[in-house]
């Protein structure tokens, strides 16, 4: 079980009858946004894929979806979504979208091995999931951080018209967001893990969008794992960074600390696709239905991610806990703990 922080003295500015209706205006307000910024449709998703495609998210390449027999498709194992990463790059070639368009879904999932219940994590995950076509030429780090930009100015929108509309909440993301790769936190606070250093940078930048996650740093390790089949976390600008893809961050005031809401990034090419699966040691999967859509040039390039949709509710309200924005499980202890120091879980 995970720490649970519980901030002295920080109470709820809404009751829960008003964070029902202010979670539908973020929800609403954010989405409609989120569309016309990135020119995107949204689609209707499926909440299981079968297995053994390659088609569901494998995250850091090691947790295991919720999976279940049906009695109406005899043989065939079915997995629950862990998120559509993969599935939303195939429908935008199904569905002929053009550079510069994409899609985006509600996408709601179950991770069965989160190990930490804390503040910010759950046993269940909801996202808005994007993703749009891009040309060879949008391949490149100015394109990643255009679109992080818009992304950001999104998030700034929506603050605004929360504050608006509840005097209680003030407004804190500064201005611009910062661009910072993973190498360059390492090279910035060498003594200290990645959490801590996203800490740091944070507390000093309160916005940033850290590049490079899931590709080898000068020691060694990675600052975050990501699996290899969609991020491009391979791609070399020269100069020793890795990376086209990376987490926006900000700085929770309530907690104290960094809150990733949207990881997001530029896709692998079919060279990408290629060495990341020799680096995790899974070629095997180039024989899977969906990597061979991809080597066989049936799917676009894209950029995508996904944002966090109980995260951006729970700081635009100034939540202490998740919970209090998202209908969950918990264990005993966390819902004692929550009662005693007047955290409404929903």
């Amino acid at each position: 079980m995970g720490l649970i922080t519980y901030p002295n003295g920080q109470k709820s500015l809404l009751s829960t009858k008003e964070t029902e209706i202010a979670i539908k205006l973020i929800k609403d307000f954010f989405q409609l946004n989120l569309a016309t910024e990135l020119n995107l449709s949204r689609v209707t998703a499926p909440l299981f894929v079968p297995a053994n495609t390659g088609i569901n998210d494998d995250l850091n390449g090691i947790e295991k979806p919720v999976a279940f027999n049906s009695k109406a498709l005899i043989g065939t194992k079915l997995e629950i979504v862990q998120s559509l990463a993969k599935w939303k790059r195939m429908m935008l070639g199904q569905m002929s979208f053009e550079p510069g368009y994409g899609l985006y879904t509600d996408m709601n999932a179950i991770r069965p091995d989160e190990e930490c219940l804390d503040n910010t994590h759950s046993l269940y995950v909801d996202q808005w999931d994007w993703e749009r076509v891009i040309t060879p030429e949008n391949m490149n780090r100015d394109f990643l951080e255009y679109i992080v930009r818009k992304i950001y100015s999104i998030l700034k929108r929506t603050e605004h018209y929360v504050c608006e509309r509840y005097s209680s909440i003030k407004p804190e993301l500064p201005e611009d967001i910062v661009f910072v790769h993973s190498q360059e936190l390492l090279d910035l606070y060498p003594d200290l893990d990645p959490r801590e250093r996203e800490n740091k940078f944070l507390h000093e930048h309160k916005a940033a969008f850290i590049i490079g996650i899931g590709g080898e740093l000068s020691d060694g390790s990675v600052h975050d794992l990501r699996a290899p089949d969609y991020d491009n976390w391979s791609y070399s600008n020269g100069n020793g960074q890795k990376g086209l893809n990376g987490d926006i961050f900000i700085w929770n005031n309530v907690l104290g600390k960094a809150l990733e809401l949207s990881s997001m990034g530029i896709r692998v090419d079919k060279a990408a696709l290629i060495e990341q699966l020799e680096k995790r040691n899974c070629p095997e999967r180039k024989e899977l239905m969906w990597h061979k859509m991809l080597l066989n040039d049936e799917m676009p390039l894209s950029i995508g991610g996904g944002i966090g949709q109980s995260r951006l509710c729970m700081y635009f309200l100034r939540k202490v806990h998740i919970g209090e924005v998202q209908a969950s499980v918990w264990p005993k202890e966390i819902i004692d703990e929550c009662k005693t120091n007047s955290i409404n879980l929903l």
